[in-house]
């Protein structure tokens, strides 16, 4: 079963790309899943969402380094190729680019996976974080190509108020 996420949010997808269940795709550590329509050499690029609430002493850097621990756990290698604070005091961020070898359904592939971490506080609660973490993961080949697709679906990224705005 997939997971939720800790807060509503709401979004919208690129031209093309498509929602899967999580568990059908593999996928169930993750809130949401698209697909991206055109596969490279039998890899299909993905966007994908999760997060959790987090600890007041928890800072971003530390969630991106979990991130790339958890990584290696299942690739052969993971390189840090960006990383940059985003956000305000009141609402932070991260983004970071990760590059890394791992075997994906018998077959070693060069991936590439654009992470951002933004915090939400609970607007019941200020002493409540959020997170929501998107990723983007593509080949490294066709990366470049799907991220502005990504960039897109960030931009639509925003707390579900349930004005439907």
């Amino acid at each position: 079963m997939p997971t939720t996420l800790p807060v509503p949010i709401e979004f919208s997808l690129p031209e093309g790309w498509r929602a899967a269940p999580p568990d059908e795709v593999g996928a169930p550590e993750v809130a949401f899943i698209a697909l991206y329509p055109q596969p490279d050499d039998g890899f299909t690029s993905n966007i994908t969402l999760d997060g959790g609430f987090l600890r007041d002493e928890t800072t971003m850097e530390e969630l991106a380094d979990a991130s790339v621990q958890q990584l290696l756990g299942a690739a052969e290698s993971v390189t840090v190729a960006t990383r940059h604070e985003i956000g305000s005091a009141q609402s932070p961020g991260l983004t970071q680019r990760l590059t890394l070898t791992a075997v994906v359904a018998g077959v070693r592939r060069d991936l590439v996976q654009s992470q951002v971490y933004m915090a939400l506080t609970d607007v019941t609660d200020p002493h409540r974080r959020a997170l929501v973490r998107s990723i983007l993961t593509a080949t490294a080949a066709q990366h470049d190509d799907v991220l502005p697709d990504f960039q897109e679906f960030l931009r639509t990224v925003r707390p579900d108020t349930g004005t439907g705005a």
